[in-house]
Parts: C-alpha cells; sequence; structure tokens
C-alpha cells in the first residue's frame, strides 16, 4: 500500500497539510483521506495547528489589507516544510496569489513565492510532483466527475485525479457535458447572486444525472457541498464524494449531504 516517492532530497518527503476551512468544519473525512493518501505516497505529513482561513473570502471581497494579514499567518505557519498539500484547487490557489499582496520590499513578498513553489493540490502533487505508484482499494461503481473552476483554471488540474480513479479497480468514469463549467458556488458568488448560482447548478446537477452514474465526484468540497445540497432539493440519488474519499478507499461513511439514517438504510438494501 505504498510507494517510493520521488524526493529531491532522497528520503520522505515532508509535508504540510492544509485543512482548508470547509473540511475542517464540514467534512474532517476528506483531510484524513488525504493525510493516508500521502502517508500511502511515503511522505511524512503534519497539520500545523495555527494554520487559519487562506484568505479567499476577503481577497474576493476586495480586502487586501485583512488578506496580507492572513497571509502572514499562513506563511509563518508552513516555514520549513518541503511541500504544503490541500485537498482544494480553489484554496491552494488563493496561496498562490499571495506574492502580489506584498511590495517587493517587504520580506513576506519572497516568502509568499517560496510557500507558492511549494504548495499543491493533492492529485497534482500525488502524481505531477512525487510520481506515487499507489496500490488503491478496489471501488465498483460508474462515476462522473466536476471539474472546479479553480482547480482547472488556475492549477491545470483535470488528468491528475482520472489517472488516478484509473488506478482503481472497479471504477467506471462516464463523463458528463460540460464537466469543467462552473457548478455555481464560487464561493461568496452563491451568497450575493443566488438565482444565477441556482441556475448554474441546476445545469451542472441535471448534466451529472445524465450519466446515470452512481456517485458524482470532485476536488472542490465548496463546489460538492453546492451540488449536493441541489440534488437532495431535487430528490436525486446521486452520491457525491469528494475524490481522495474513493482514492484512499474511505467511503464507509455517509456521502455529502447524506444523512447517517439514510446512508444506513442504502447498507441495508445492498445486503
Amino acid at each position: 500500500m505504498t510507494a517510493t516517492p520521488n524526493s529531491p532530497t532522497g528520503r520522505a518527503p515532508q509535508v504540510g497539510l492544509f485543512v482548508t476551512c470547509l473540511v475542517d468544519m464540514f467534512r474532517p473525512s476528506v483531510g484524513f483521506a488525504t493525510v493516508k493518501l500521502l502517508e500511502m505516497a511515503g511522505c511524512r505529513v503534519e497539520v500545523p495547528d495555527t494554520q487559519t482561513c487562506c484568505g479567499q473570502p476577503t481577497y474576493n471581497s476586495g480586502d487586501r489589507r485583512s488578506t496580507a494579514e492572513i497571509a502572514r499567518g499562513v506563511i509563518d505557519s508552513f516555514d520549513g516544510y518541503e511541500y504544503v498539500v490541500g485537498p482544494s484547487g480553489s484554496c491552494i490557489g488563493m496561496l498562490h496569489e499571495y506574492p502580489q499582496l506584498f511590495d517587493k520590499t517587504d520580506p513576506y513578498h519572497s516568502r509568499a513565492l517560496d510557500l507558492a513553489a511549494r504548495a499543491f493540490e493533492i492529485t497534482s502533487f500525488l502524481t505531477d510532483v512525487i510520481g506515487a505508484d499507489l496500490s488503491l482499494e478496489s471501488y465498483s461503481k460508474k462515476v462522473t466527475y466536476h471539474d472546479s473552476c479553480a482547480g482547472l483554471r488556475e492549477l491545470g488540474i483535470k488528468k491528475q485525479p482520472r489517472h488516478l480513479l484509473g488506478k482503481v479497480d472497479g471504477v467506471e468514469i462516464e463523463e458528463m457535458e460540460e464537466a469543467e463549467t462552473c457548478c455555481g458556488f464560487g464561493g461568496t458568488f452563491c451568497i450575493k447572486y443566488p438565482d444565477i448560482s441556482n441556475r448554474m447548478v441546476g445545469n451542472k446537477t441535471k448534466n451529472a444525472t445524465a450519466t446515470k452514474a452512481d456517485v458524482l465526484l470532485g476536488g472542490d468540497l465548496g463546489c460538492l457541498l453546492n451540488m449536493a445540497g441541489k440534488l437532495k432539493r431535487e430528490g436525486e440519488k446521486l452520491e457525491v464524494r469528494h475524490v481522495v474519499e474513493v482514492l484512499a478507499g474511505m467511503t464507509d461513511t455517509p456521502a455529502i449531504g447524506q444523512s447517517v439514517e439514510e446512508f444506513n438504510y442504502e447498507l441495508a438494501q445492498e445486503a
């Protein structure tokens, strides 16, 4: 269940896990699955307890001063780690924006550049950085995949999660139409423009259910929470999970938006 990583130091890569707010508050299992995958890949993982939000909400709202203050704290928290890895293209993408928050004469500018160079989304890190050859548990379900805006457009994440899913015995990937189209979440966008957001997520869930897949996967929890909520309101039974939960073999918990009672009922039906 382990792999030999390609570390420039010739030893186990030292990884600081960037948990993200949504994972911490709404889906800790995604964080645990990320740690499991990193350890399977031969990494040494630590979770700095001083880490905070990446600052994206304040940044997108135009409050650069508060964002810079947040960024300083994050930079300090992850100082000294060989890599910083998180289960979110959106949040990791925000870390890449830190350099522009500081004047070039500010010591934090060079430190922000250094952090950005070490920060990776989990599937990209496993695939592109250390070339992990993982032995993954089977998962006999048909899945469809949503490409998040930030992961795809900021970090170029498209083939990496699909490559890893291809290593999972039993998985059948059925691509939905417009997989690369926004789901309508967009952080504060769904709050500022709820009607537009609802139409966008409706189009996304329509395309997802049209695949007849068992599970809708993605790499950003914000998108997944948004789509899971819409599916539940529509009465659809399409299961929603973060891709790392499938890759780590940690699907023995309720899906996103699913109650424990609903999960146990489905297990009883399958028995």
